[in-house]
């Protein structure tokens, strides 16, 4: 954790780094309360019971003063000469919100603040020394404003991850984010939900975040999440709900672009949901698989149909031990490829 934050301290009095001590049992109190001490006006230590990942973040974004917000795992780091290329992005788009006025020589230079800048981030594979940039070149514009009409497809295996993102703060809050407590991979839902109260876009073209992947009791391992299954699964059902609101249907509907994208990111995490139970093998996590599928038809029929007829939902409905095999192997070389788990 110390790492990490004295990757972001670059930034200065610029930056408010919160520090959530989750219930921790081992020194993070103590690291957390004395960099507060040597950082003041900075770092921030908050203290709270243990609550998950997604208590953690939401106190985060209850208690953050700053315009923008930015989650950082505390096993990760971020790059010195990207996070000051952000810092010029954000400073220029950070005309004061709430009816206040800027000096009038700055307030020429500030625009108005935008809802989302994505940068790339860079999984670092430890354990075979090895790192892959997930960039986004080819699916949006750079160096400018743009909004979703403007985005282009998205391929597979590309998506706007947590590491990649960083929300107008204000924003969140008015999207009525509130993410799931005590349970793991809710970052896919911090990157869905927020999506359709997203106008104003902006993506630098830097290598921003660097994400250490690949321990054996890491959450994103893949026998630690087979194991947590049902936890996959509460975020899976999370999505669906979501999507398939009708408050939030027509926000999403607005613009096909963000649309499609949203529907892919879905039809991917019940993809990562079928496909481990079929790695596992168990009958308790191919129910699980099937319970999803269900529970998808019982939310949106028509959406259920869609997504069952195209080939990803095909294979992971199959109950076929050859057809689950070769699901299984295609996994593998996907995982090989794009450098997950």
């Amino acid at each position: 954790m110390e790492n990490c934050i004295r990757s972001l301290l670059i930034g200065g009095e610029e930056v408010e780094i919160l520090i959530i001590d989750d219930g921790s049992s081992d020194r993070t109190a103590e690291i957390a309360d004395r960099l507060e001490k040597e950082h003041p006006g900075i770092v921030r230590a908050i203290h709270q019971i243990n609550k998950g990942h997604g208590g953690a973040v939401n106190t985060g974004i209850e208690n953050a003063s700053g315009l923008y917000f930015k989650v950082v795992d505390s096993d990760d780091k971020v790059r010195a000469s990207a996070y000051r290329s952000i810092l010029d992005v954000l400073r220029r788009f950070s005309a004061v919100e709430g009816g206040e006025t800027a000096a009038a020589e700055e307030e020429e230079e500030r625009e108005e603040p935008i809802d989302l800048l994505i940068s790339n981030f860079v999984y670092n594979k430890e354990d075979q020394n090895r790192h892959k940039v997930m960039e986004y070149r080819k699916c949006l514009p750079q160096n400018r404003v743009f909004d979703w009409t403007e985005a282009r497809h998205f391929p597979v295996g590309k998506y706007i991850l947590m590491h990649s993102v960083i929300f107008r703060t204000q924003m969140l809050r008015e999207s009525g984010l509130r993410l799931p407590e005590h349970t793991f991979y809710v970052d896919n839902i911090y990157v869905f939900d927020p999506l359709p109260y997203v106008s104003r876009i902006y993506y630098l073209d830097v290598d921003f975040y660097y994400y250490f992947i690949g321990r054996d009791d890491q959450s994103v391992h893949e026998s630690v999440m087979i194991k947590r299954l049902d936890q996959q699964a509460r975020v899976n059902r999370n999505m669906i709900d979501y999507y398939t609101d009708p408050a939030n249907v027509d926000r999403i509907g607005r613009e096909p672009i963000l649309k499609q994208y949203m529907f892919n990111y879905l039809e991917i995490i019940t993809t990562i949901t079928s496909v481990l139970a079929i790695r596992s093998g168990k009958p308790e996590h191919l129910q699980i698989r099937d319970e999803i599928w269900d529970y998808l038809k019982k939310k949106d029929e028509n959406l259920w149909k869609k997504m069952r007829r195209r080939p990803l939902g095909m294979a992971m409905n199959s109950r076929n031990k050859a057809a689950m095999k070769a699901v299984s192997g295609c996994y593998l070389v996907a995982q090989r490829l794009f450098n997950f788990n």
